[in-house]
């Protein structure tokens, strides 16, 4: 059971749910971007959470199914067709051997996903199939998939469609997201935290799995916000020393050393690892009491 990589895509990596666990080693996380997208994907081709799938971005990949397979497509809309037939999204889909999937440029969102029943078979590192590109750990032989790779999957077993429904995500081009402020919260003037709710901010073309980048109104500190390094988790918001916001997002870093002002609900996660360069982001403060009832 395998499929092959006829053309990649700018960026196509093998991801599940994260590598945990391990940050006290230094070793990050990574994982899917966008956790809605990818539990829906496994979910609809009778996958336990925690397989691994394939995350494009911007533009997917042309793969080629060396086997029969169910798969399910998810996430942005990168209009694929199945030896040139429009597939539907959010819907388990059957591919005969020698069958064709082709993506295009994502019209809506940016990160599209790609399950397929069993999951892809790669090695597990660390307890996880993401692949860490830094690190050069994980997913296929640590890297981007490339032409010619040939990703094993793992058979399903005579599997078939249960009529499981999702309705299509619509991403917005200003996407309003729920924080929860602190742990350093006091390290911000009350003009500062008043500039950080009250702007929207737009995201940079220098942003990455790592960390979305927000220009805007500078966030006014009480003084310097350099800190010892301590603990980083998806969703982090610093502020650097020039009063500018970074979100770190699934590549992030296991530890930072500027204040973080606040942490972006998980629910609303997906939003952010949909958003283009360019889009806007604004930002609702919610309590801890609050974040924990909705989640």
């Amino acid at each position: 059971m395998s499929i092959l990589v006829k053309t990649p895509g700018p960026l196509t990596t093998v991801q599940d749910e994260g590598r945990f666990f391990h940050q006290s080693s230094g070793i990050r996380p990574s994982g899917v971007m966008d956790v809605a997208a990818y539990e829906a994907a496994n979910a609809l081709v009778g996958n336990e959470n925690g397989e691994a799938v394939l995350e494009m971005t911007f533009l997917g990949a042309t793969l080629e199914f060396q086997s029969a397979a169910w798969f399910a497509v998810t996430g942005a809309d990168m209009q694929a067709k199945l030896d040139g037939a429009p597939v539907e999204r959010y819907r388990a889909i059957r591919a005969e051997a020698g069958q064709t999937l082709a993506f295009g440029m994502a019209a809506n969102g940016c990160r599209g996903y790609l399950a397929v029943c069993g999951g892809v078979d790669v090695p597990l590192v660390m307890g996880s199939r993401s692949t860490d590109m830094s690190a050069k750990l994980g997913g296929f032989e640590g890297r981007p998939l490339k032409a010619g790779d040939v990703l094993p999957t793992i058979p399903d077993g005579g599997w078939t469609p249960p009529d499981l429904r999702y309705d299509l995500p619509v991403y917005e081009s200003t996407a309003e997201v729920r924080v929860i402020p602190g742990p350093q919260e006091d390290f911000f003037t009350a003009a500062g935290l008043d500039t950080f709710f009250s702007t929207g901010y737009e995201i940079s073309p220098d942003s990455d799995r790592m960390g979305l980048r927000l220009d805007g109104a500078a966030i006014e500190s009480v003084g310097s916000t350099d800190i010892v390094s301590d603990g980083i988790v998806f969703g982090s918001i610093q502020v650097t020393s020039g009063g500018k916001p970074i979100i770190l997002m699934a590549d992030h870093q296991t530890a930072g050393g500027y204040a973080k002002i606040g942490t972006v609900l998980s629910l609303d996660l997906p939003k952010l690892a949909q958003a283009r360069p360019g889009d806007t982001v604004r930002f609702v403060r919610i309590s801890a009491e609050e974040a924990q009832a909705l989640y």
